[in-house]
């Protein structure tokens, strides 16, 4: 059985809050969180709109990718994630490509399976017991510095990462 959370007005009276409280509380969490959100996202859209002067647009076959036959290949949609600020890159995987254990510095980074299945797991060592199964539409964090590895397993996958630079990629050394 779940424990029952009471609001302070309730725990404290017996009584729920007016609805004009209930409406107050509530616009000032949000107006907190809004603040919040602004206060860290400063720096980002300031590092984002010296490097653009209008709105950016970009067709999937206007999309140009970068790198090794092999390795993921890496497409910068906006921003540049070697300076500090916002960027989008697009990583595609051809079937059957891994990466291995590695981290990045970022100091937000989300990734959104856009196509595919990807194997994603955490940790330093490659185990492939632990990867799990993330298919298309899957959105995901990864915290600065945090070991992990992918595999484009079963086919072609498309990630798309947005996060907040300056990036890199540190590969975990062999244990």
């Amino acid at each position: 059985m779940s424990k029952l959370h009471l609001s302070p007005a309730l725990a404290q009276t017996g009584r729920a809050a007016s609805p004009r409280r209930f409406l107050l509380s509530t616009r000032l969490a949000w107006g907190a969180s809004m603040a919040l959100a602004c206060a860290l996202a400063g720096p980002a859209q300031t590092a984002l709109a010296e490097g653009t002067e209008a709105s950016v647009v970009k067709f999937p076959q206007d999309v140009v990718y970068h790198g090794q036959p092999g390795t993921p290949q890496h497409a910068t949609l906006i921003g540049d994630s070697s300076k500090p600020g916002l960027y989008v890159d697009r990583i595609k995987y051809t079937a059957g490509t891994k990466t291995m254990p590695h981290t990045h510095p970022d100091a937000a980074r989300t990734v959104l399976i856009m196509s595919g299945t990807f194997y994603f797991a955490v940790g330093d060592t490659w185990d492939e017991s632990k990867l799990k199964a993330y298919p298309a539409g899957t959105i995901y964090s990864e915290p600065p510095n945090t070991p992990h590895y992918g595999w484009a397993k079963d086919g072609d996958v498309l990630l798309q990462v947005t996060a907040i630079g300056p990036t890199g990629n540190t590969p975990v050394k062999a244990k």
